[in-house]
């Protein structure tokens, strides 16, 4: 074991911490460890200089993930593959010729009014596996007892469920970010994306700066009370105006509503806490200015390397028939919870045992069916 002597460092640190000295740099090597190989930790006592030392306590990273993606896990099914979606046109009215009555006229009651039904089938499955192979007798010789067997097993085990965790959070945001991108080209009829506003792909920095004498952009609209205000406010009216039968607010042009309790609402985090602290942290009625209840993301498709908004707020794809389109500045979406969603989800282990080697090979499969439906309210907000 390597000892150091921290003495001169202790006196130093006693007295900038009690006003004595003013704060300098200090040096820490060697007083915080950041741990070592193998090959760098075998150390011998300090006494005869021969004994190796020995481990004295083993700590297992196992921490278990739980995932950030929003909630749109559906049910799945054990035979056949087809999801079928029926759903129904609104009839038109006709006239009621109850208070037309004319002498000697003939009312047919035999006319045939063939109802408008529409059929959707989703049949496209995507899957992946993560193998990992596991001994036993092998790895026994670096442990003292059972129990710490146990554990690192455990850690392995728990790897594998987090990279499962973490691959189908992926693929959930990419089912969220598909439809982002068909909402916006339908919108505007063009993979770029434009800086005025529609009524599903909804540019609140341009109506917001339609209202007042003095424009603001992107790059400070998140620190800006008035405009997340402005922002809290359209959000709210989308809630309630979703809730309204329309054809407005999906791709299809279909007649369709949410209610309350149907509707997803997932939000940026950056959006989210600049609502919370810049609204209501001084405001004595908060609740006058919460945004609506919402999942939150840090991002739509990736942090970049420093979590800068113009990497969390963007989406950068192909969507699904391989048109590319890139988004900016998206705040959140608004959405039915039959417009997308992962259904048909089979997770499951296979696992074969190598005689000759003595080792398992496990085999974590997972397969699942990721789907948009056009015809389902969606609604993009975004800052461009």
């Amino acid at each position: 074991m390597q000892i150091k002597q921290v003495y001169t460092l202790l006196n130093d640190v006693v007295k900038e911490t009690m006003g004595e000295n003013a704060v300098v740099q200090e040096d820490l090597t060697g007083l915080v460890e950041l741990g070592d190989t193998i090959a760098n930790s075998i150390g011998y006592d300090k006494y005869v200089k021969s004994l190796v030392n020995h481990i004295g306590r083993v700590i297992f990273v196992n921490r278990k993930y739980q995932g950030s993606a929003p909630s749109v896990l559906m049910d799945g099914w054990e035979f056949g593959s087809i999801l079928e979606k029926v759903s129904g046109d609104l009839p038109e009215s006709t006239e009621n010729e109850t208070y037309e009555l004319t002498s000697g006229a003939s009312y047919d009651q035999d006319i045939f009014y063939k109802p408008s039904v529409s059929v959707k089938f989703f049949n496209k499955l995507v899957t992946f596996e993560i193998p990992m192979s596991f001994t036993e007798k092998q790895v026994k010789q670096s442990f003292s007892n059972a129990e710490q067997l146990n554990a690192f097993l455990s850690m392995l085990y728990n790897e594998v469920d987090k990279a499962m965790t973490v691959n189908v959070d992926n693929l959930i945001m990419r089912t969220i970010n598909n439809m982002i991108g068909e909402t916006v080209y339908d919108e505007y009829q063009s993979g770029v994306q434009n800086t005025k506003s529609g009524v599903r792909a909804v540019n609140l920095l341009y109506l917001y700066n339609q209202t007042v004498a003095t424009p603001i952009t992107s790059v400070t609209a998140l620190h800006n009370k008035e405009f997340i205000r402005f922002a809290a406010y359209i959000l709210k009216l989308y809630a309630g105006r979703l809730a309204k039968i329309s054809r407005l607010f999906n791709v299809g042009g279909k007649a369709r509503f949410t209610p309350r309790e149907m509707l997803h609402i997932v939000l940026l985090d950056e959006f989210d806490a600049a609502a919370s602290v810049y609204l209501q942290s001084d405001t004595f009625h908060d609740e006058l200015v919460k945004l609506p209840q919402a999942e939150t993301v840090a991002y739509w498709q990736g942090s970049g390397t420093g979590y800068a908004f113009a990497d969390t707020g963007k989406i950068d794809i192909k969507k699904a028939d391989g048109t590319a389109i890139a988004v900016n500045g998206v705040l959140g979406v608004m959405f039915d919870r039959d417009a997308l969603g992962v259904c048909n989800r089979d997770r499951r282990v296979t696992t074969h045992y190598n005689a000759k080697a003595e080792f398992y090979n496990n085999y974590y499969k997972f397969d699942a069916e990721f789907f948009n439906d056009l015809n389902e309210n969606f609604v993009v907000f975004f800052i461009a």
